[in-house]
């Protein structure tokens, strides 16, 4: 039974004291466009058998989300919670809400936990206890990848919007550099979009393996890549000849830059092992070549996929305290981040627009209040 933690019950009323009940709504489309859906105030009586109501307390936005929405019907993000108006969705986002009303066995009103939520004040939820944690059992969401659908008691900690910004980032710097030191282990590894807090996980994680990273970024953001612990080098775009070619290598793609992409498979040529396409930045760019590429054809990187293998392997407790252990060293190390909070509605508005845009820097994380 998932029980309420020491301060779940004050953040419960205050989740029921939100000015309004509302859903920000993004075009299937065309992410710049983007409403404000007020809905009734959430009326415990008419949850059903097996729902529970959450009040969301916060939540990070991040370029991550925007990669939600560019890849929502290819990869199946906009099903988690569908918006019931077409052409219009939500993004999923990471953080943390609290069990105001529930109907639903063993999911107790207090409980707190982490996990995948609509931006939105408030949502109704089917989550069902599985091990220490809980799974949302809707049936919308029974063929969607399991990691989204794990939610994990969160005890209030003075941590948390660090945790909120970095752990799903995290989790997915995690998953890749697993897969590289598996399968590539004396291959350097290039970053595109180093500036994006998945690159800096990355950059950090094979740093403190003894690996070596050189991220590609934009000249404003190289001080920062190329801090001790991230990245061992970082190169401005501009500069893609500089990259070495004294070795093997692989490339990992965040920023989904076709352009950008030729060019560093040009330039390392037979020495490039892998080529890896994690998200894009970039919104106009399809993560496909229409000419082919010379070297190794790009191929996507669904973390889930990874995440599931190590399921296998090492069961949740191993992946648990392996990532577990991992993060907490990562943010004991962020003390470069600056978390910037937006507030209501309007906050994540203006929040959404300057994420979408690409106008955030390194240092500064976006944590949102409903």
């Amino acid at each position: 039974m998932v029980r309420r933690g020491a301060l779940g019950k004050g953040l419960a009323h205050q989740g029921r004291r939100t000015a309004m009940t509302w859903t920000y709504l993004v075009g299937r489309e065309d992410l710049g466009r983007t409403r404000l859906r007020a809905e009734p105030d959430p009326d415990p009586a008419a949850l059903g058998a097996g729902e529970a109501l959450f009040a969301i307390e916060r939540f990070s936005l991040t370029a991550n989300n925007i990669t939600y929405g560019a890849f929502g019907d290819r990869m199946g993000y906009w099903r988690f919670f569908p918006s019931g108006e077409e052409g219009w969705g939500i993004i999923p986002v990471w953080g943390f809400a609290t069990v105001t009303a529930s109907r639903a066995p063993g999911i107790e009103v207090g409980a707190r936990f982490y996990g995948y939520w609509p931006m939105a004040s408030h949502h109704v939820g089917r989550l069902e206890p599985r091990g220490r944690g809980a799974v949302d059992g809707s049936p919308h969401r029974a063929d969607l990848a399991a990691a989204y659908n794990r939610y994990e008691p969160a005890e209030p900690r003075a941590d948390d919007d660090l945790a909120a910004l970095l752990r799903p980032l995290f989790l997915t710097s995690f998953l890749i550099d697993d897969l590289l030191a598996d399968a590539h282990p004396e291959a350097t590894i290039i970053v595109s979009s180093a500036s994006s807090r998945t690159a800096l996980g990355l950059g950090w994680l094979v740093s403190r393996r003894g690996g070596r990273a050189i991220g590609l970024t934009s000249p404003r953001h190289l001080a920062r890549v190329g801090s001790p612990g991230l990245f061992a080098r970082a190169i401005a775009y501009e500069s893609v000849d500089d990259l070495p070619t004294d070795g093997p290598a692989v490339f990992v793609d965040l920023a989904g830059d076709p352009r950008l992409r030729r060019r560093v498979h040009e330039k390392l040529g037979a020495n490039l092992q892998a080529s890896i396409v994690v998200g894009t930045t970039h919104l106009g760019a399809d993560p496909g070549e229409r000419a082919p590429l010379p070297g190794p054809k790009p191929t996507f990187f669904f973390a889930p996929e990874r995440f599931a293998k190590r399921l296998g392997d090492w069961g949740a407790a191993g992946v648990q305290q392996k990532t577990g252990e991992a993060l907490s060293h990562f943010i004991a190390d962020s003390g470069w981040l600056r978390i910037v909070t937006h507030r209501g509605p309007e906050g994540l508005a203006a929040a959404y627009a300057r994420v979408l845009a690409g106008a955030g820097t390194p240092d500064e994380g976006d944590i949102v209040v409903p």
